[in-house]
């Protein structure tokens, strides 16, 4: 997000995308190779409405390529080099095509991407109750450069960087979730709130500093932040008494949204990213008619 809150950009790699349609019916009919569908999600939020950009284009294993250091999905690429995080895309928007072409160096605040132990964000943390789901924030905290060639476009802002990986679909072991990265003026906070199959459900909050120390926060609660024009619920878990503000809705779509708002964390005020996800709409017949108008899909 650049440092005046006025742009900023995601960057997903996919191997096995979560949220394919193609992927979903191909395990409908048995087991089926994950890098069969695979895909480099780029958003972009500009400093207008227009300015935005979405591409999602799955392809199959032949496009794609891993080593320790980097992975590449057809013509964009993430990799390692030199302490900083190099990503290089070139993809083609969705429904309208269009090219959404630059490069971002995310450069961790931590000499290396979290400090490993205990509460150290490399350990990971397992969100379902048999350990078939991880999440691990691998820089909490970092500084990104961003610069496009198409459409023409720079800035540079604060960033962050995590890793998800799973076993088994997502909606078999989880409702809905709602997640948050909060930038203070020490720090940041991050949230996971997990709403599981089984009933029980997990709201992990943890802040974090430069130096990739991490520590637990202070209870939080679900605070509303309003539903988006599809009808989805969002709330932020952040202070008792707390009045979150919604500040932009950068996605809304059936089934997930990505938001910035304002909120305070232990007190202290903050500028939150957040998303809300809902797992049961996802798999609804209606939803998984809707997601190819959103993405491409190269044999």
């Amino acid at each position: 997000m650049s440092d005046d809150r006025r742009s900023a950009i995601t960057i997903i790699a996919l191997l096995g995308s979560v949220f394919s349609p193609y992927y979903a019916r191909a395990r409908a009919r048995g087991a089926t190779d994950p890098l069969m569908h695979c895909s480099m999600n780029v958003a972009l939020y500009g400093p207008r409405p227009r300015d935005d950009r979405w591409a999602l284009t799955e392809r199959p294993r032949a496009a794609v390529s891993r080593s320790p250091r980097a992975v590449a999905i057809g013509p964009s690429c993430m990799e390692w080099s030199g302490g900083e995080l190099r990503v290089a895309f070139d993809e083609t928007t969705a429904p309208i095509p269009s090219r959404l072409a630059g490069t971002v160096r995310l450069r961790p605040a931590a000499p290396e991407p979290a400090a490993p132990g205990p509460h150290g964000a490399r350990a990971g943390v397992t969100l379902d109750r048999w350990g078939r789901h991880r999440w691990a924030p691998l820089a909490p905290i970092a500084r990104a450069e961003v610069e496009l060639t198409h459409p023409s476009l720079r800035f540079t802002g604060s960033a962050y960087l995590d890793t998800n990986a799973g076993d088994e679909p997502l909606d078999r072991a989880f409702e809905s979730w709602t997640w948050s990265r909060a930038v203070g003026a020490d720090g940041v906070a991050l949230t996971y709130d997990v709403r599981r199959r089984d009933g029980t459900r997990m709201l992990l909050a943890r802040a974090f500093d430069a130096a990739g120390g991490a520590r637990e926060l202070p209870p939080l609660v679900p605070r509303p932040l309003g539903d988006t024009r599809w009808g989805m619920e969002r709330s932020i878990a952040a202070d008792l008494g707390s009045s979150p503000r919604l500040l932009r809705t950068y996605e809304d779509t059936p089934f997930y949204a990505r938001s910035l708002a304002a909120a305070t964390f232990g007190g202290k005020p903050a500028t939150v990213v957040h998303e809300a996800l809902s797992l049961d709409r996802f798999t609804s017949p209606w939803v998984q008619f809707l997601l190819p108008f959103r993405m491409r899909r190269e044999a």
